[in-house]
C-alpha cells in the first residue's frame, strides 16, 4: 500500500473518485484546490492509474511514504526548459535569424537522437559565431522567464535545510544570473567565448554535458554525506538522465519521452513546486 499523490490545474473530484476506487484508497486528503492525497492505496493499479491520469490530464506520484522534506539535503535542477521556459541558445540563435538550424540540433539532441551532447553543443555555439554579446542581455531580460513555481520550489527547499544546485548544458551568462536571483548554492554549465564584444562560435574549458552533471551532483551528495534518497533531481532532456539516476527522487518536468520513462515521477500539467505537495513540511 502506499499514498497516491493526484495533481492537476483543474483537478475534478469526480475523477479523483474514479480514481480512489481504482485503487481502494481508504480515504482522501486534500492538499490545496490542485492536489490530493489518497491513502492506502493499491499500487498494483499503477498501469491502470497511468492510464486514467494521462486520458485526465493528471500528474501522480505513488510513494510508499511521505517523507519530511527537512530530510532532503539536495535539489539539482537543469536551467533550460526546467527552471526557465527557453531553451536560451535557441534565443540567442535568433538574434542573428539561426534558431530553426540550433533549435533542430536542440531537440534532437535533448530526445537523445544526438548520443554526444558536447558534440551538438560545438555545433549549435559555432552557428552563434558573430552575435554581439547584448544579444545575451537580450535573451535573458526580454525572453528569459522562471517556469511556474520555480521561486517556491526553491525557497522552500532552502527553507527546509536543502543545497539547491543549477547543473546546466547551456551558458554561465545566465546561470550565474539565475545563481544570484534565486540565491542557489551552485551553478555550473558553460562558458561564451566573447572577443571584442561578440561571440567567437567556442566554447571555453571543458563542456558539461550528461556526464559532467551527473559529477556535479556525485561530488555535491559527497561533500555533504547525502544518499540518493536524501536526493531531487528534475530535468527535461536526455543529458539530464544521468544526473537523475543519481536521485530517489528523479523528475522529468515537461519532459521528452525517453525521460518521462526513465524518471521515478513525472509533472506534465503541475508547476515545479508541485514537488513540495510528495513531502511533509512541517518541522
Amino acid at each position: 500500500m502506499s499514498h497516491l499523490i493526484l495533481q492537476s490545474p483543474s483537478l475534478s473530484a469526480t475523477h479523483v473518485e474514479q480514481i480512489a476506487a481504482l485503487v481502494s484508497a481508504s480515504g482522501v486528503q486534500e492538499l490545496g484546490p490542485t492536489a490530493v492525497r489518497l491513502l492506502e492505496a493499491d499500487d498494483a493499479e499503477t498501469a491502470a492509474v497511468a492510464a486514467q491520469c494521462e486520458r485526465y490530464g493528471i500528474d501522480y506520484a505513488f510513494l510508499p511514504k511521505i517523507d519530511l522534506l527537512r530530510e532532503m539535503r539536495i535539489l539539482a535542477m537543469d536551467m533550460d526548459s526546467t527552471l526557465v521556459s527557453i531553451e536560451c541558445i535557441d534565443e540567442i540563435a535568433d538574434a542573428v535569424g539561426r534558431k530553426p538550424q540550433v533549435a533542430a540540433i536542440t531537440e534532437a539532441a535533448m530526445r537523445g537522437e544526438i548520443k554526444d551532447f558536447a558534440e551538438s553543443l560545438r555545433r549549435r555555439v559555432a552557428l552563434l559565431e558573430g552575435v554581439p554579446e547584448s544579444a545575451l542581455l537580450e535573451v535573458y531580460e526580454q525572453r528569459l522567464s522562471l517556469n511556474p513555481g520555480a521561486e517556491r520550489l526553491v525557497a522552500t527547499a532552502q527553507k527546509h535545510g536543502l543545497k539547491v544546485l543549477l547543473v546546466s548544458g547551456g551558458f554561465t551568462f545566465f546561470t550565474e544570473r539565475l545563481r544570484e536571483r534565486l540565491n542557489l548554492d551552485a551553478a555550473h554549465s558553460n562558458v561564451l567565448e566573447i572577443v571584442d564584444g561578440k561571440l567567437t562560435g567556442r566554447v571555453l574549458g571543458d563542456i558539461v554535458d550528461a556526464a559532467g552533471k551527473a559529477a556535479h551532483l556525485k561530488a555535491l551528495a559527497e561533500t555533504l554525506g547525502a544518499g540518493p534518497e536524501q536526493i531531487i533531481a528534475v530535468g527535461d532532456g536526455a543529458n539530464d538522465l544521468q544526473m537523475m539516476s543519481h536521485a530517489r527522487y528523479s523528475v522529468a518536468y515537461r519532459a521528452k519521452p525517453v525521460v518521462r520513462e526513465q524518471a521515478a515521477f513525472a509533472l506534465n500539467v503541475s508547476p515545479l513546486d508541485a514537488i513540495l505537495n510528495w513531502f511533509r513540511l512541517s518541522f
